[in-house]
């Protein structure tokens, strides 16, 4: 699929006419469809650079790209003009590749709306007429599906207008959806009777309400929310460990805060080396009941070098 630069007869004598601007100039008006043709305004021809860079930063080539302002000056036309001597099967798909590229690098350029990229395949191999589809939608195992898909609206889910009633019905994805949904606009403790329900159901795993509940204490509004947290755990015996120790960490925490300031140092230190170990000790409790130690550490603020310690 990645087409890299190469050194044929065929591609050199090709890219280095394509890239003369009168010659390209001839070229796009002989070959672009009319609708296009009429809104380029071909004094503003430009050659851009051909290379791309994936993901994987691997280049990858077309042959000749141009881009052209349209008369009003407010939009741009790129095309992807493709050199091919041989018969490619996805030739449809590798253009579609160039075009997207195409587009990204306009937007990236500091373009707000995507241009039109017109892909263009010059061929003169030995099979003719070319064999293969030039409509990307027609490699898919499922053309009408895929161009239903395509040339519509992507599917959207949207939980900001989503009623809770509708979301409780979600099974597995209800816990996630609901907290997802609330997480900045309330206090997630008026939550709670939707929360046990969800619990009880019991479709969840261990793991995913760890990462649940880290969730609701790192990015939730909740004031206090100890007491949420005890009280999902006596509604749920399955999660009832875990819970309590993070509600005990929760309260420990809230004491902390609410201390007063300027007791004396000596005092001062004795009660931080206290609340370390209660840290330590709650830590050990949450590595206990199967908490990934990354958040363990998000939880207590533990260092990784503080709770590689706790471990030994």
């Amino acid at each position: 699929m990645k087409k890299r630069m190469t050194s044929t007869p065929h591609d050199a004598v090709f890219k280095r006419f394509l890239r003369h601007p009168e010659t390209a100039n001839d070229f796009l008006t002989l070959h672009l469809p009319e609708a296009i043709r009429q809104r380029c305004d071909f004094s503003t021809l430009r050659l851009e650079p051909a290379s791309f860079i994936d993901e994987d930063l691997r280049a990858w080539y077309s042959d000749v790209l141009w881009s052209v302002q349209t008369p009003c000056g407010l939009g741009y036309v790129y095309v992807v003009i493709e050199h091919q001597s041989s018969p490619d099967n996805h030739m449809a798909f590798r253009l579609m590749r160039y075009t997207l590229a195409a587009m990204q690098r306009h937007l990236d350029a500091g373009h707000n709306t995507l241009p039109l990229v017109v892909p263009i395949l010059f061929y003169h191999g030995t099979v003719s007429p070319w064999p293969h589809t030039l409509n990307w939608l027609q490699l898919f195992d499922y053309p009408e599906l895929a161009g239903a898909l395509y040339g519509g609206d992507f599917p959207l889910v949207d939980l900001t207008v989503m009623p809770d009633n509708h979301i409780l019905r979600h099974q597995r994805m209800a816990m996630l959806e609901l907290l997802q949904k609330h997480i900045r606009q309330r206090d997630l403790a008026e939550l709670q009777p939707m929360l046990i329900t969800l619990l009880a159901q019991g479709y969840l795993t261990e793991n995913q309400i760890n990462i649940l509940i880290s969730y609701m204490l790192q990015a939730g509004t909740s004031e206090k929310p100890g007491p949420l947290i005890r009280e999902l755990a006596k509604q749920s015996p399955r999660h009832k460990e875990l819970l309590m120790t993070i509600a005990e960490w929760l309260e420990e925490k809230g004491r902390k805060k609410g201390r007063k300031e300027g007791r004396q140092e000596g005092l001062q230190e004795g009660l931080q080396e206290g609340r370390r170990e209660i840290s330590h000790s709650i830590a050990l409790k949450m590595l206990a009941c199967g908490l990934e130690p990354k958040m363990v550490m998000e939880l207590t603020g533990l260092s990784q070098e503080e709770l590689s310690s706790l471990s030994l």
